[in-house]
C-alpha cells in the first residue's frame, strides 16, 4: 500500500508547487473586462512573468490583490482583481474628452466600446507602481479611482482561456499603441 501512495502523494506535491508557484486558475467575476473576457469566463493566470520581468508590459491583463485604498474601504482582502496595464513607470496618464492619452498621445483601444465617460488629471506612474484599467472603462474600479498599483500586488497574468470552449485559447496582449 505505502508503495502507491508515494508516487500518488509526489504528483499531489507537484501539482501544488505548480499551483501555488506557475499557474493558476481564476473566473471572472465582473464585467470591467468586457468585451475582453466575459462574466464567468475562465482562465489561466501564469504567475512567474510578474516575478520574472522588470516591467511587465502595457496591455498585459494581470490579476492582482487590491491595493490599500481597496483595502482601506472594506474590500475583501483575499480577493484578486484583474484588470489590463495601461501605464507603466514614467508614463504620463491621462483621461480627457473621453479618450486615454498617455504621454500626450492618444492610445488606440480597439476592445474599447464607447468614449470614456470621466475624467481623470495627467498622473507620473511612480517608480514600482502600474496604471491599470478595466476595458470596460465606464464600468470599471480601477487605477482612476484608487491611483497606481504597487507591483508587488500583482499575482499574474492572464494567459489562456479555457472555458467557455468556443472561447478556448491565448488571451492576446495586443500592444496599446498612440494614436496619431
Amino acid at each position: 500500500m505505502a508503495r502507491q501512495l508515494i508516487p500518488l502523494l509526489l504528483w499531489v506535491g507537484l501539482a501544488l508547487l505548480l499551483r501555488w508557484q506557475v499557474m493558476e486558475p481564476r473566473w471572472i467575476p465582473s464585467g470591467s473586462m468586457l468585451p475582453t473576457l466575459q462574466l464567468e469566463d475562465r482562465i489561466l493566470v501564469e504567475k512567474l512573468r510578474p516575478r520574472l520581468a522588470q516591467v511587465l508590459p502595457r496591455g498585459a491583463i494581470v490579476v492582482f490583490r487590491p491595493p490599500d485604498p481597496l483595502l482601506a474601504a472594506g474590500y475583501d482582502p483575499r480577493a484578486a482583481l484583474i484588470k489590463r496595464v495601461v501605464g507603466v513607470p514614467g508614463d504620463v496618464i491621462e483621461v480627457a474628452a473621453g479618450e486615454l492619452l498617455r504621454n500626450g498621445a492618444a492610445v488606440s483601444e480597439p476592445w474599447r466600446l464607447e468614449p470614456i465617460n470621466y475624467e481623470l488629471p495627467p498622473l507620473t506612474v511612480p517608480p514600482g507602481h502600474l496604471l491599470v484599467m478595466g476595458d470596460n472603462r465606464n464600468a470599471s474600479l480601477d487605477s482612476h479611482l484608487w491611483g497606481p498599483l504597487p507591483v508587488d500586488h500583482v499575482i499574474g497574468t492572464a494567459v489562456f482561456r479555457y472555458w467557455p470552449l468556443r472561447q478556448l485559447g491565448p488571451i492576446r496582449f495586443p500592444p496599446i499603441a498612440s494614436r496619431g
